[in-house]
């Protein structure tokens, strides 16, 4: 799945929010999702897993999930080829108002 895959489903996100700063089992971000059953968090886990946003440490008998920031990469790229052309755009249309402006 890719990254923009996994991240249009808000849920998804917000179990991103939640790893964000340290790992967390699957019953951990369940409990913070009661109306979504354990078995609906764990598919989406595992989605953002497949998407490469999470990764999964066994320890002991639980599975920690994280947030793996290089994940993020292809969307940082995309919003990066946006930003340029939307910029230029940007500046034209203030130049071009600026021109305007002058007597």
């Amino acid at each position: 799945m890719h990254p923009f895959a996994a991240l249009a489903e808000p849920r998804r996100r917000a179990i991103l929010s939640l790893v964000r700063e340290e790992p967390r089992a699957a019953s951990e971000i369940a409990r913070q999702f009661p109306d979504v059953s354990q078995q609906a968090v764990s598919l989406h886990l595992q989605a953002l897993a497949e998407a490469g946003l999470v990764e999964v440490r066994p320890v002991g008998r639980q599975r920690l999930y994280v947030l793996r920031p290089e994940g993020l990469q292809p969307v940082r790229d995309y919003l990066d080829e946006l930003w340029p052309a939307r910029l230029q755009l940007l500046k034209q249309a203030v130049e071009r108002e600026v021109q305007d402006d002058r007597p």
